[in-house]
């Protein structure tokens, strides 16, 4: 059997033996067939919003309106979804006070180049953007106290808004879920404190906290609620193919929307593996969510999911722009091993979560329960090592080093691991 994984901007090649027993999962979210080009299906799904009256229709006797807007970590394509928000807008209220809310959640602020970038020149120069910081308290207000105890703050300028809107994209989330919906509130454009609380260890040790599951998940259901205590009203949500583009769009109530959206979803990436396996190799589908290690732990969770207790997990991903993190990358190196970091993040208390704390815990857990095996760039491997992460040069070499390890072993590929929802057939 011969594989071609992503990595970086290129791939690499792996050749499994004959007679070993491997089998490949996939998302079929590229089977899924448009049904029109990408402005069209954004349109058609607000011309029949799910759950809710018009975009037009919620304009009237409004003053103001907040869109709420994904920041250039996230591949949604706003050119393709802002300019119909817009018009419906005016359309129902030529008079309506708009802004655009750039949701950075806990990231850094976007720039004038990456605003561009992602919604075209003409949108920047011609209409009233704010960009979210979740450090800047004068900015922030607090709303109220959410499910798990931990205090809504939010960005005023969208508490204010007499109506508040998202856009955004629904993809597979490796401790929330799915992405989209309900995630513009918290942790798009919430304050520091509340996306340090929704993060914390408790939350993320739920084993509802997982890929594709929102049922009993702790995180969804506070990020549920903080859109409604922020009283959003209205998305419009994509799926979007490996190429970006868009296959399909939900439109209409927050929550009824975006449930629907997952549902489609759902019927697309979930990847069941008739066994769990001695051996996994995963990826993060290539750039750009392969740019560093902590990117990484997303495909990383895809490989748990479907690995033998005390198997091994290879993970092709370059890792060109290293660790990720100073913190992240101390975290492990400064630790006596991955158990000892896990049992020291998990002692935590809520109001005591530290920045990317969350990451450190996922990737603690699956190295502590699974060998390791990293495949990145030369200049990444003495990193990843001082993680206490082994590293190969190559998918092949890494193979051939876990296959010494468990001689004639159950193979699980998994192409592109932070697009599917991977399980193993317990029937």
């Amino acid at each position: 059997m011969k594989i071609t994984l992503p990595y970086g901007k290129t791939h690499q090649e792996l050749t499994i033996p004959d007679g070993i027993d491997a089998e490949i999962l996939r998302s079929k979210a590229g089977e899924m067939k448009a049904s029109g080009d990408e402005d069209q299906i954004v349109i058609d799904a607000m011309r029949a919003p799910i759950g809710s009256p018009s975009l037009a229709e919620l304009a009237k006797g409004r003053k103001t309106a907040v869109i709420i807007c994904s920041d250039h970590t996230r591949p949604v394509p706003s050119r393709r979804i802002i300019p119909h928000m817009l018009k419906e807008l005016r359309d129902g209220n030529p008079a309506i006070d708009i802004t655009l809310l750039i949701a950075t959640g806990f990231h850094r602020l976007s720039t004038i180049e990456e605003l561009e970038a992602k919604f075209g020149p003409e949108i920047v120069r011609s209409e009233k953007i704010k960009v979210h910081n979740s450090r800047d308290e004068s900015s922030l207000v607090e709303l109220g106290v959410l499910p798990s105890g931990a205090k809504l703050i939010i960005n005023k300028t969208a508490a204010e808004a007499d109506l508040l809107i998202s856009e955004g994209f629904i993809e597979p989330h490796f401790f929330a879920g799915f992405s989209g919906g309900r995630k513009s509130v918290l942790p798009g454009i919430s304050g520091y404190e509340t996306v340090l609380g929704n993060h914390c260890s408790e939350f993320i040790g739920s084993p509802k906290a997982k890929t594709g599951i929102l049922e009993g998940n702790p995180i969804h259901r506070d990020m549920l609620a903080a859109a409604k205590m922020a009283n959003l009203q209205y998305i419009v949500n994509v799926i979007i193919d490996p190429d970006k583009k868009v296959i399909a769009a939900v439109a209409g109530d927050p929550f009824a929307a975006h449930a629907a959206g997952c549902d489609i979803l759902r019927k697309f990436c979930v990847a069941r593996a008739t066994r769990a396996a001695d051996i996994s190799i995963t990826t993060n589908g290539g750039a750009p969510l392969d740019q560093n290690i902590y990117q990484t732990v997303k495909g990383l969770t895809a490989g748990e999911a479907v690995t033998k207790e005390g198997g091994v997990i290879i993970a092709c991903s370059a890792c060109a722009d290293g660790s990720g993190g100073d913190g992240f990358y101390h975290s492990f190196k400064d630790s006596e091993s991955p158990k000892a970091l896990l049992a020291a993040i998990e002692s935590v208390p809520r109001d005591k979560t530290k920045p990317d704390q969350w990451e450190s815990q996922i990737l603690a857990r699956i190295l502590s329960r699974f060998e390791v095996i990293l495949v990145c760039e030369p200049e990444t491997r003495k990193i990843a090592e001082e993680m206490k992460i082994q590293t190969a040069g190559s998918v092949q070499e890494a193979f051939e080093m876990a296959c010494r390890k468990i001689p004639n072993p159950s193979v699980t590929v998994i192409p592109d691991g932070v697009s599917v929802i991977a399980s193993v057939d317990r029937a």
